[in-house]
């Protein structure tokens, strides 16, 4: 598997054939035409043939094929080749987990020996051992958050005390882990059990970006429809529906397979346009005051400007950004700085690099709000002097926070990265003033960068037309022209 982490393959393949599912490669004795490894890798076998067109991972069960000894381990190694001659991701049910050590030699098993790209795995023992299984970029995990066993709730249901102080069970603890650890290594995702529909509601809240393997539709009595609802994104991903028996019992795998993609597909329809009318309706709800006025200050100053306007790549927009004006106004400049502090908390980083020139005001707000050092790297070259591209004080091997002003499609970013990185800093993080949403973030994490942002635009949009400084003509109007403005991956 190439062309970055697991989970921008991964969505790529789902985008790609428009699935959801994930066929489990569940060889159970009974489904055998006899109890050896070859008719368990027959069996598989058969089962990718038929069902490649129609899912976007496998995930083969480790235990039905190591309790055959060291013949079934070959076997699984033979599975797992023949889903990648079929360019299909596969996610290893192993559910790994233990000291560092163990934990490395578990990632060895499944990444390299096995050639698997994502695993499930067991957090119980804290982040150090879940890192060597999250250190190759390339790689996934799924952790146990709430699985769909009968007994599930026995310890996972535990009323625990979060860091707040605050009561909650056991699983939104892990389910929060899962969303801290999948913002610092980007490809941590988690196991939710369909057959536990409002935990799921209550997990997707606390986590809202890690991807979801949803196990127990079908045999076990997970209710599809409920799943979807509650578990995929407002960008129609974020979810992966695992099926076996279904499938392999089937008289016809192929169509069956199609059947369950189809049916998660119409759930999938509903559910979006449900979470983005939602989005839209709270996007703001939850905003401070601070938070508020600035959105009002930034109207009120001409940040935002809306008209018609030609752009530099000759479109006409019906709207103008220009986040140069705040170094007028201290005041607000002082409240942006303030605004960014939220975003960088549970980032790793030794000093913000805001990117030339819009940002360089900004970031120097953001460092003097957080008492945080700031470095650049210039447009051009320094022919004098010390001849420096960054400008600051940093060591080789430091890592960043990318400061900036908007980000539209993320194109112009790379160049600022690049400087960084030759410098020898790390990149990981950006965080911006304004999201146009225009495939920015996409972009960013298809070549592996995290974006936030203190507003995205169609945020401001709705509460600015809840404030009556905008009509529904003209906020219709600008979200047309975001639509046909997206850059796609």
């Amino acid at each position: 598997m190439s062309g970055g982490s697991f989970f921008d393959v991964l969505s790529k393949e789902a985008c790609k054939k428009n699935t959801l599912l994930c066929v489990g490669l569940d060889p159970h004795s009974k489904e055998l035409k006899e109890n050896t490894p070859e008719a368990a890798k027959e069996f598989c076998a058969k089962l990718i043939e038929n069902t490649h067109e129609y899912c976007c991972c496998y995930k083969p069960n480790a235990a039905f094929f190591e309790c055959f000894g060291a013949s079934g381990v070959e076997a699984l190694h033979q599975v797992i080749a023949l889903c990648k001659e079929k360019g299909v991701p596969v996610l290893l049910d192993a559910k790994r987990g233990d000291i560092g050590s163990t934990s490395e030699a578990y990632a060895e098993a499944a990444y390299k020996a096995a050639n698997a790209d994502a695993l499930t795995a067991s957090p119980y023992m804290g982040e150090d051992s879940m890192e060597p299984l999250m250190r190759d970029s390339s790689k996934g995990i799924f952790i146990l958050t709430r699985t769909s066993n009968p007994g599930a709730s026995d310890i996972q249901s535990l009323s625990v005390v979060d860091d707040s102080g605050n009561r909650a069970p056991l699983y939104e603890s892990v389910a929060k882990l899962a969303q801290r650890w999948n913002e610092k290594y980007g490809n941590c995702g988690m196991v939710v059990g369909a057959t536990a529909p409002n935990e799921m509601v209550a997990i997707r809240k606390v986590a809202p970006d890690p991807w979801i393997l949803a196990p127990g539709v079908g045999f076990q009595g997970g209710d599809l429809g409920a799943t979807v609802r509650a578990a995929v994104r407002a960008d129609g991903l974020g979810l992966l529906l695992p099926v076996s028996r279904g499938i392999s019992r089937a008289k016809d795998q192929s169509a069956e397979a199609k059947k369950l993609r189809d049916a998660i597909n119409d759930e999938r329809e509903k559910a979006v346009v449900a979470k983005v009318a939602q989005e839209k309706a709270e996007g703001h709800a939850g905003w401070t005051e601070s938070k508020k006025k600035l959105a009002d200050q930034l109207m009120e100053v001409g940040c935002v400007k809306f008209g018609t306007f030609t752009l530099k790549s000759g479109l006409t927009s019906p709207i103008y950004i220009d986040l140069r004006i705040p170094v007028a106004y201290p005041r607000l400049l002082a409240a942006i700085g303030e605004a960014f502090l939220p975003l960088l908390e549970g980032l790793e980083f030794t000093q913000l690099a805001a990117l030339p020139y819009a940002a360089m005001p900004i970031g120097s707000a953001v460092s003097l709000a957080g008492s945080i050092p700031m470095i650049y790297p210039r447009k051009e070259s320094k022919a004098y002097g010390t001849k420096a591209d960054i400008e600051g004080v940093f060591k080789a091997g430091e890592q960043v926070v990318v400061i900036d002003d908007l980000i539209t499609t993320g194109d112009s970013k790379f160049e600022g990265f690049a400087k960084l990185e030759s410098g020898g800093l790390k990149v990981k993080d950006v965080v911006v003033l304004i999201d146009r949403e225009s495939g920015g973030a996409d972009l960013l994490a298809a070549k592996g960068y995290n974006l936030r942002a203190v507003f995205k635009f169609r945020d401001l949009l709705a509460y600015w037309q809840e404030q009556g400084k905008l009509t529904p003509e003209q906020v219709k109007e600008v979200d047309a022209f975001l639509l046909s403005s997206v850059k796609k991956v």
